[in-house]
């Protein structure tokens, strides 16, 4: 009986230490931020108590703030890289869509990052507004007016056979609507070439990788013996991954001539507003990966309907 006693005197409180010991350490940091999203590591104040996202729903995000500090305004000139990056982000639609206008104006300040490397390399600039041009007609409302008269005409005489059906401009409001609008309406040829907005899609989608792999290569800091390669290099080895395989001997030649007179480093630098290469690094890598996304997004599109390889 006495050792009862003695066990109850000595037990509670010694239960009652193990629980306030429990309850203490429950509220404690656990070490890293990581352990702030577990059930049993709370976080104390010295860690941000914000949910940590999901990876997809980084990928999915249209807006990444912190590399948005990266991408300031650069006075003084025509390109802005932060335009660009925001364009690129903005693209990014629901369901792993890409909205065309974002595109075609992500590509707009794609022409001004082109032309300000110099005339030669800015003979790209024509054959690419020249896409963007057709693009932004298909999507106007009076084009469709256009189309709609065509197709009455077609309705009208029956030798008119070859004239296309009528799309309205929300065909044209992403990639994914264009691409299934102009499959649905036979717009799409893949044994000759149509003058369609699936086409011309994808010849800038072709360059969009040029010029990805461009930015991407810009960013790479020197090689074993501290040696960094020219950007004429760069965009010469990037040309002949994505873009050379595609075009005809006479525009290859000019594109290496092209090439040969790219400028300095320090003009690259310039225009994404920096005036180092570890200061570069960032911000090429975070334009890159919203390019990549928008890239990943078209090709995959493009390549569910087999119109990677479009006449």
């Amino acid at each position: 009986m006495r050792s009862l006693r003695l066990l109850r005197v000595f037990l509670l409180p010694a239960s009652m230490l193990v629980l306030l010991l429990f309850v203490s350490s429950y509220w404690l940091p656990q070490g890293t931020p990581e352990g702030c999203n577990s059930v049993w590591r709370p976080c104390f104040s010295v860690y941000s108590q914000t949910s940590k996202p999901e990876p997809h729903a980084i990928a999915e995000s249209n807006h990444i703030a912190e590399n948005d500090i990266l991408m300031e305004e650069c006075p003084g000139q025509d390109f802005q890289v932060s335009h660009l990056y925001s364009h690129l982000t903005y693209a990014l639609g629901p369901a792993s869509d890409v909205i065309l206008d974002e595109y075609l104006s992500s590509w707009e300040e794609l022409i001004k990052f082109m032309n300000s490397l110099g005339a030669l390399v800015s003979f790209f600039s024509p054959k690419v507004q020249e896409k963007i041009t057709l693009l932004r007609d298909l999507s106007s409302p009076s084009s469709h007016i256009a189309r709609s008269a065509l197709w009455q005409q077609r309705l009208n005489n029956a030798a008119a056979v070859d004239t296309p059906l009528p799309l309205d401009a929300g065909t044209y409001h992403s990639v994914r609507s264009m691409l299934d609008g102009e499959l649905g309406a036979g717009l799409v040829d893949f044994s000759r070439h149509t003058p369609s907005g699936s086409r011309t899609l994808l010849r800038l989608h072709r360059s969009l990788l040029w010029l990805r792999l461009l930015l991407d290569k810009l960013h790479e800091g020197p090689d074993a013996e501290g040696h960094l390669r020219s950007p004429g290099e760069l965009c010469r080895e990037a040309y002949r991954q994505a873009l050379a395989p595609h075009h005809p001997w006479l525009l290859r030649q000019a594109a290496e001539v092209a090439f040969g007179a790219m400028p300095a480093r320090k003009v690259f630098l310039e225009l994404v507003c920096v005036t180092s290469q570890e200061e570069a690094k960032p911000v090429m890598r975070t334009l890159v990966a919203a390019i990549k996304k928008v890239h990943h997004r078209t090709q995959r599109m493009l390549e569910e309907r087999n119109m990677l390889e479009l006449p």
